[in-house]
């Protein structure tokens, strides 16, 4: 197959944000004297969005719809004003990125993060110019693996799904690139583990960006 257009995932795909994020988590837990928890724990409350993540981080006796949305509020705030403290590009990500902007690949991001988020993160620390669309999440019913947004990609890239690559790092990303038709690739380096990848529909895994050249 000859693959003309890549959809990456954003958070422990492109991105480690996982510092940031358990960050602003934390304090946000801390001030209301709540438990914190370590920043592995974040690398299973992320993929979902910042909602879901409020909701797996709070106890259960804290979970009731007002509290989640009133928690997301003051989380969400927190993070916009921190995400890109510790937040860096993985390990060979950039010159990943320039050799497939070289081969003329058209190139997206396809986030569950927040859109200005999704959009701060990604314009702040990577080079945009390479990137045809940059999405997050805008509305709740189209959040991954809903594949409708990674369609409207596609089609707006003018490349038919079978001919695009979706590059993530846990099971939502696998299930949206099988869900949309396309070429699941899961990276090793992210936020989940091979076997979860694998269950949930991952062609191919990587572990490093270098490997993914071999797939074009």
């Amino acid at each position: 197959m000859s693959f003309k257009g890549i959809i990456f995932d954003l958070d422990g795909t492109l991105l480690d944000t996982i510092e940031d994020i358990a960050d602003s988590m934390n304090r946000v837990l801390s001030e209301n004297n709540l438990p914190t928890h370590d920043t592995e724990a974040y690398r299973l409350f992320v993929g979902s969005g910042i909602r879901n993540l409020v909701k797996q981080a709070l106890p259960e006796s804290h979970r009731d719809e007002t509290t989640i949305q009133a928690y997301f509020e003051t989380m969400y705030g927190l993070y916009k004003e921190n995400c890109v403290k510790k937040t860096r590009p993985y390990d060979g990500v950039t010159d990943l990125l320039d050799e497939l902007a070289a081969r003329d690949l058209k190139l997206a991001i396809l986030s569950n993060k927040a859109d200005e988020m999704t959009q701060q993160t990604a314009r702040a620390l990577l080079p945009e110019e390479y990137f045809t669309i940059i999405a997050g999440l805008t509305d709740e019913s189209l959040k991954k693996p809903n594949p409708q947004k990674a369609l409207q990609m596609s089609k707006e890239m003018g490349i038919d799904p079978k001919e695009m690559i979706y590059v993530g790092d846990t099971d939502v990303d696998m299930q949206t690139a099988n869900n949309a038709g396309m070429y699941a690739v899961g990276v090793l380096w992210g936020f989940r583990g091979e076997e979860e990848l694998r269950a949930n529909g991952a062609k191919k895994t990587v572990a490093h960006p270098s490997e993914l050249m071999a797939l074009l």
